[in-house]
């Protein structure tokens, strides 16, 4: 995916990096992403779309609205595709959206939304949404595999309460470890319901943080699992992902609830992690986390 800096953009619309900027900002478009060095960076087919309309005449709101209306395109080619039984073409659309795009807002703005309105269509309990959900599943974990290996020292543990692969937070936790795995943090996910020889796994993992995610299961369950971790790696920053347990116990330990889009989830998670680490990883009085033990008898 090409992607431009904000002189690069505002050079081929013709036009200064303030009013590139003040567009930006009214009307939320052309949308930059950050580089490792927080500089704005545009994708170029968002940038030569709004060229494009904005050569046809067209006032900047107008041109807006006909350049996402250019992109929406890949959305509605992937519904087709899907309701259609059409893998190869479903394949297809995503490889259009990710040359516009990153993998990121590929992901959000094109797949997730094709699986919403599919499941919104046929029914959750359909076959069709079946098809749909299990080739996206295949598609989000052949994205993940490709992810660079880990390069920061974070971890994160999730709990996953989803019902099964076909759940439809299940695809958002899918999207959710993709995200964590291309910021470069190692991430595991666990089902809720195993608890036997749970302290092993977490006490090797070491994690730094922990996702509960979805919200199958009874809330009993997901307490003593969480019960279970806590046991093994002491207190850490615990948060709640697409989950509707939000009774008194979860409450009451102080977890955060997350967004329900993966990619602000994970930005969330990390910076808990990360301001968690900023002071002096735990609090006195708490006990060692894993990592800390494992630190020690090396």
């Amino acid at each position: 995916m090409r992607t431009l800096k904000t002189s690069e953009a505002a050079a081929l619309l013709n036009v200064s990096p303030n009013t590139l900027r003040a567009w930006e900002r009214r009307f939320g478009y052309p949308k930059p992403q950050r580089s490792a060095g927080q500089h704005r960076l545009y994708t170029h087919g968002e940038v030569a779309a709004l060229r494009d309309a904005l050569q046809q005449g067209l006032s900047i709101s107008s041109a807006v609205s006909r350049a996402r209306e250019a992109l929406s395109t890949d959305t509605h080619t992937l519904v087709g595709a899907l309701s259609g039984f059409e893998l190869d073409r479903a394949d297809g659309a995503m490889e259009s959206a990710l040359a516009l795009r990153s993998v990121e807002r590929a992901v959000e703005e094109v797949l997730l939304p094709s699986l919403d309105e599919l499941g919104e269509r046929f029914g959750i309990d359909s076959a069709p949404w079946a098809f749909a959900a299990r080739w996206a599943d295949g598609w989000l974990r052949r994205a993940q595999r490709l992810a660079p290996p880990p390069v920061r020292r974070l971890a994160i543990l999730v709990g996953d309460a989803t019902r099964n692969e076909l759940d439809p937070d299940a695809l958002a936790l899918r999207a959710f470890e993709l995200f964590c795995g291309r910021s470069g943090v190692r991430v595991m996910a666990l089902p809720v319901a195993g608890v036997s020889g749970l302290s092993e796994v977490v006490a090797s993992f070491a994690p730094d943080g922990v996702v509960i995610a979805g919200s199958d299961p009874s809330d009993d369950a997901i307490a003593l699992w969480a019960y279970r971790v806590r046991a093994s790696a002491g207190a850490l920053p615990t948060a709640l992902f697409r989950g509707t347990h939000l009774t008194a116990p979860v409450r009451t330990t102080g977890t955060r609830v997350l967004p329900p889009e993966p990619f602000a989830a994970h930005r969330q998670v990390l910076a808990l992690i990360e301001d968690r680490q900023s002071a002096h990883d735990a609090p006195v009085g708490l006990p060692a986390t894993a990592r800390d033990r494992r630190e020690a008898q090396a």
